[in-house]
């Protein structure tokens, strides 16, 4: 399972270190997507493999679907570590998420987050702030 908050710099060959720690649930390889709020995916290639499983049952007929897809795979990259555990993040990625120099790694279960961290503070501090209401949602859907 991947949990926890990481900081860490993208180097300015647009390399970034992925923690010892989580590195071992990655494997050699790993895929880099766009995101959602505008981070990026980092997938283990068995977890890239189940999404990608299910989103092919999505009814193609549907614009939303067929948006959703072209943005998630278009994005798409296979990553590998070197032997200090850094992937190179390609440009188009790199500009999609916002990453300047402070990144932070945020593990959400079967997937890495790669967020600015700039905007990872933001948008933590606004969900932070509803909890609450988060909370009876999900209440609401028998899940807290």
């Amino acid at each position: 399972m991947l949990i926890g908050e990481y900081t860490h710099t993208l180097d300015p060959k647009k390399r970034l270190a992925i923690p010892a720690k989580i590195r071992k649930e990655l494997g050699e390889q790993a895929i880099l997507t766009r995101g959602l709020n505008n981070c990026l995916f980092l997938y283990p290639v068995h977890q890239w493999q189940k999404l990608t499983d299910k989103l092919s049952q999505l009814p193609m007929g549907q614009g939303d679907t067929r948006s959703f897809l072209r943005l998630l795979f278009s994005g798409a990259a296979e990553v590998e570590f070197d032997q200090l555990g850094r992937m190179l993040v390609p440009d188009y990625l790199k500009n999609y998420a916002g990453l300047k120099q402070r990144v932070v790694i945020v593990g959400v279960y079967d997937r890495l987050e790669v967020w600015d961290e700039e905007r990872w503070n933001s948008y933590k501090q606004e969900v932070e702030k509803n909890t609450d209401m988060i909370a009876e949602k999900l209440g609401e859907l028998g899940l807290y």
